[in-house]
């Protein structure tokens, strides 16, 4: 442990108090900086996957709109491999199918109804697990990097302690070192938390929102098809 001469304000910087920090403290914060950099990683690409689907999914929505005939548009999405294409080919699959059998009574409508609705919410199923997917990372890295730093903190706690024994100095050069890894191994642990735990909140609330999209427009899509049939 350094004497008091021996300090200066450069031996408390960030890369200075690392080296200086024992094998244990190093690791700890070596995780937390790489359970950040994991982190950032998911929420740079959640950012720009929820920005895409948005956008594709408001230009679909905008087709259908338009006026222009379902299969028309379904016929212009052919090879997209969004959900809201995927759903309405889906349903127009299944429509045509039905027809091709000549017409339908009422159970038929009605099972042909439940068939879609479980093509549909199966895509959508499929499609919700598809855009959750690293949230599971970010609610680990939001409630783990505390304790985690805390870990680093007690552990730099008692390795000032010990100096104390070792030295029967109670002078603060004698802990300083040792306390401020450890008050470092707990800014470690907070910046990879916070981000994490905000970006976790709002990419779960975009994921819902995305979700319930799905849902609508499977219902409208329900009712098309219900449409379709009761004029025919």
């Amino acid at each position: 442990m350094p004497d008091a001469s021996a300090l200066t304000p450069e031996n408390f910087g960030l890369i200075a108090t690392f080296l200086r920090a024992d094998w244990v403290v190093k690791a700890v914060m070596v995780g937390l900086l790489i359970a950040s950099l994991v982190s950032w990683g998911v929420i740079i690409d959640k950012a720009f996957r929820f920005t895409a689907l948005n956008r594709a999914a408001d230009r679909f929505e905008d087709q259908v709109g338009s006026g222009r005939s379902l299969e028309d548009v379904s016929q212009a999405n052919a090879h997209s491999r969004q959900a809201l294409p995927i759903m309405l080919q889906t349903a127009l699959r299944e429509w045509k199918d039905a027809r091709s059998q000549g017409a339908l009574n009422d159970t038929q409508i009605a099972l042909l109804i439940q068939r879609i609705d479980r093509g549909l919410d199966s895509l959508i199923a499929r499609e919700s697990r598809r855009v959750e997917e690293g949230l599971g990372t970010l609610a680990i890295v939001a409630t783990a990097s505390p304790f985690v730093g805390l870990f680093g903190t007690v552990w730099g706690i008692m390795t000032a302690f010990q100096a104390i024994a070792i030295q029967k100095n109670t002078n603060l050069a004698v802990v300083a070192p040792a306390i401020a890894q450890a008050l470092f191994a707990t800014a470690i642990g907070l910046a990879a938390a916070i981000p994490a735990y905000i970006a976790y909140n709002k990419f779960s609330t975009d994921a819902a929102k995305y979700g319930a999209r799905l849902e609508t427009f499977a219902d409208d899509l329900a009712a098309a098809v219900t449409r379709r049939l009761g004029g025919n």
